[in-house]
């Protein structure tokens, strides 16, 4: 389907689109993005995702003051006249020369994309995902665990494990050997009264709908905690979930071939998706 895009300050076909083979975004993962969902053509917090990609672009050392990300989004967003979509946001630092040097770029690449989202059906959210526990490691030292930078291989060779194990994800650790997320989502424990999930400075991207859940938990009279996890702590688990904007927020039922709690998503999750659902609503006008 040749859709529309925002390139660098214009919409165009798809097909007519093209970025410089110098481009730092492409030579180097230079670069950044953001990735979220529209219900209703309207984004689900968009300002939060905006906000974060403009945290992570200064810390890159670039800028890109002159676009209007909102609008080109929502142009984007209406001129494919999608109402439920997928919507991606990259920038990189630009073109630059042959030997590595960010100094040599001159002006950011910004693309913005979008396709129509159909979620996954309800009998997969009611079976859960089935995981495996990665090889790859994040580094809870480095800067880049905390942006979604466009160099995204640790992530997409630990999809790749999932893959050829059968599995519908995959699990990091960190250095430290605690747990910190999956290749493309956070994650969340049930212990007792306490929902837990990954502290930020054990190496995770903190996510837009992880942000909403910890949020809405004790609106949901739950108590919820950021800390270290050890993988073993899974498995003492009565329930889990995996989040991030696309899915929201989906069971997590088995990892390692191993039954999570009942391996049945459970009473904690099912409170916190209809408490997610009602806040998606409230904020997008989705019916």
């Amino acid at each position: 389907m040749n859709n529309i895009i925002f390139l660098n300050g214009s919409l165009l076909p798809r097909s007519q689109a093209s970025i410089s083979v110098l481009d730092y975004g492409f030579l180097y993962g230079y670069g950044l993005f953001e990735t979220m969902r529209a219900y209703n053509g309207q984004v689900f917090r968009l300002e939060r995702h905006l906000e974060r990609l403009s945290d992570s672009i200064e810390m890159l050392g670039f800028n890109i003051a002159g676009v209007d990300l909102r609008s080109a989004v929502t142009d984007v967003t209406q001129a494919n006249n999608l109402s439920d979509a997928r919507i991606r946001v990259t920038v990189s630092i630009g073109e630059g020369g042959m030997v590595p040097d960010p100094g040599s770029c001159d002006e950011p690449t910004v693309l913005v994309m979008a396709e129509a989202y159909q979620p996954y059906p309800p009998p997969i959210y009611h079976k859960g995902f089935k995981t495996i526990t990665s090889t790859i490691r994040r580094n809870s030292q480095s800067p880049l665990s905390q942006i979604k930078s466009s160099c995204y291989l640790e992530s997409l060779l630990a999809r790749q494990q999932a893959r050829a194990a059968g599995a519908d994800e995959a699990i990091l650790l960190n250095d430290k050997g605690f747990l910190t997320e999956a290749s493309t989502s956070n994650i969340f424990l049930v212990t007792g009264s306490l929902l837990r999930t990954p502290a930020r400075d054990s190496g995770i991207l903190p996510g837009i709908t992880r942000e909403a859940i910890l949020e809405l938990a004790p609106q949901s009279g739950i108590t919820s905690v950021e800390d270290n996890i050890e993988p073993d702590e899974l498995f003492q688990a009565e329930e889990a979930f995996l989040t991030n904007s696309i899915m929201e927020i989906m069971p997590l039922t088995e990892v390692d071939g191993k039954p999570i709690g009942m391996g049945v998503s459970g009473q904690t999750t099912g409170k916190l998706v209809a408490a997610y659902s009602d806040l998606v609503k409230l904020e997008t006008g989705k019916h």
